[in-house]
């Protein structure tokens, strides 16, 4: 079995100070959070950017002035930019203006869906521009998904030549408005992909654990992190760095092996 990626999302767009203390928002705060998880086991860093208000944004200015400390810090770690939904106006030339700068990955939802205060709306033509922006700077897109219409969606993007294998997924389990996150539904979703793909488990809220552990007994790879439950168990706020060392304590139990960056890398074809 491939050795395992755990990717960290640290931010996202939603948890605030006062929903968890722990939560980095300023640059500075993620750069100490993404030090701490990749010591910890992390391979992958999700960024999400928020700005001088501490609001969800999609501005270049801001995600260059984390990858700008990344490299000044020279932490070796693989970069997924954020291109979601919820930072802000929803059109291609805002959601995809940081794809211009030097990251290896970033996200790509290939259909629309419910949020739980808001529709998560992804067109056809949205798609296609982000993917050409990520295309045209060699970023490899990590497909989200966060319901089963999107895996059919990848597929015909695939076949109609829009997206390019070898593809990487993340399957997003139990987002409220989407896909419930139980073992049924990951295994049908895992049985959907296309051939010769990679694929992670996000599970949100108190899915998070069982929904990691089933994607490492399955053969793929995991997300963790303050974007996905703020909790570390129901007496226990989370932090980034407790989320990723649990995930490398299962690992261990399961006989999976924690990859390294370089691994990562070959393993997602990078």
């Amino acid at each position: 079995m491939k050795k395992l990626i755990i990717t960290v999302a640290l931010t996202g767009n939603v948890v605030t100070k006062e929903m968890n203390e722990h939560v980095p928002v300023t640059d500075h705060e993620i750069i100490q959070d993404i030090i701490k998880c990749k010591e910890a086991g992390a391979t992958i860093v999700h960024i999400h950017a928020r700005d001088e208000n501490g609001n969800p944004t999609a501005r270049k200015d801001v995600y260059q002035k984390i990858l700008d400390k990344i490299s000044d810090n020279k932490i070796n770690i693989i970069t997924q930019l954020s291109t979601g939904a919820r930072a802000g106006e929803n059109t291609p030339e805002y959601r995809g203006q940081m794809l211009e700068l030097n990251a290896e990955m970033a996200s790509l939802a290939v259909g629309s869906s419910n949020f739980a205060d808001r529709v998560n709306a992804n067109s056809f033509e949205l798609i296609e521009s982000l993917w050409e922006k990520m295309k045209k700077n060699n970023i490899k897109p990590e497909i989200e998904i966060f319901d089963t219409a999107m895996i059919s969606n990848a597929k015909w993007l695939l076949k109609k030549g829009v997206l390019r294998a070898p593809l990487h997924f993340n399957l997003v389990m139990n987002v409220p408005g989407s896909i419930k996150g139980t073992c049924k539904n990951l295994l049908f979703m895992v049985e959907s992909l296309p051939d010769h793909c990679t694929w992670t488990v996000s599970g949100i809220g108190n899915a998070h654990v069982s929904m990691i552990t089933m994607a490492m007994i399955l053969g793929g790879h995991v997300r963790v992190g303050l974007e996905d439950t703020i909790m570390y168990n129901e007496n226990q706020v989370a932090t980034n760095e407790l989320l990723v060392k649990r995930a490398v304590k299962i690992a261990k139990e399961l006989g999976r092996e924690v990859a390294h960056v370089h691994e990562a890398r070959e393993i997602l074809s990078l």
